[in-house]
């Protein structure tokens, strides 16, 4: 169901530390007879893992391992998968984190499918979830895009990695929410029932705020002010960062 509306799950495994837990699948996007998005391969599997990856990150927590369900062979699908995996790590500064990997050896498919989890642990001092105040402002960092939007991994309009590591050392955010297929405005109205609070939306964005962003290409945060914001500019030069709105009392 996930964690407060979030797409983790949170364990607690000892007084001072939690279990963070997060998935992400990916069907028909690749290179097979059947698939409905034609991509390489190594596009699909860095852009799923990136997926993953955020959701723990954006929670504070510090990934430990993850899995790699591949549903199809494995060669050539699942080396070329694999591929996209390990880089994605690399890029995160995580090339030596652990994997389970398993592939079908069994059955021939004629649709990639693949599946990533992530898991994590956080200090449970350093969780960043609930933190969001009444009277927060709404940012979305990056740009919603999906299916042939998408041809390049290092768009430099898409969230990555890096800009996650980022926004966790700036004290003045607070939550960090990763964007899918449910788009800003879901997020943004989700993460403000969790404070009696609703979204008053800037009447100068222009962002389309109910549009899939797809394999997570924005994200959200709160923050009560918008100082420190620079270091992000300045970071990702690039990057589109946009006011949404406020968070008012109900």
């Amino acid at each position: 169901m996930g964690y407060l509306g979030r797409d983790v799950e949170v364990a607690s495994i000892n007084h001072t530390q939690y279990l963070v837990a997060s998935c992400d699948s990916c069907g028909a996007i690749g290179m097979k007879e059947l698939d409905v998005y034609k991509v390489p391969w190594f596009f699909t599997g860095k852009l799923t893992t990136r997926v993953a990856l955020l959701e723990v990150l954006s929670t504070g927590a510090v990934p430990q391992m993850l899995t790699v369900a591949i549903s199809n062979e494995p060669y050539p699908t699942g080396d070329e998968l694999l591929k996209g995996v390990t880089d994605e790590l690399e890029c995160a500064g995580l090339r030596t984190l652990p994997m389970a990997i398993s592939t079908e050896k069994n059955m021939t498919t004629k649709q990639t499918a693949l599946g990533i989890s992530v898991i994590g642990v956080a200090d449970k001092n350093k969780l960043r979830i609930g933190s969001t105040q009444q009277g927060d402002e709404i940012y979305c960092l990056g740009s919603p895009k999906v299916g042939s939007e998408l041809n390049n991994p290092e768009d430099p309009e898409i969230v990555q990695v890096k800009a996650i590591q980022i926004l966790l050392e700036i004290s003045t955010i607070h939550d960090i929410i990763p964007v899918g297929s449910r788009g800003i405005r879901l997020e943004a109205d989700q993460l403000a029932s969790t404070v009696n609070s609703r979204l008053r939306v800037d009447l100068t964005c222009t962002l389309d705020l109910d549009k899939s962003a797809g394999p997570s290409t924005c994200l959200i945060f709160s923050s009560l002010t918008s100082q420190n914001l620079d270091l992000v500019l300045s970071s990702f030069p690039n990057l589109p960062l946009t006011r949404i709105g406020t968070l008012y009392k109900i």
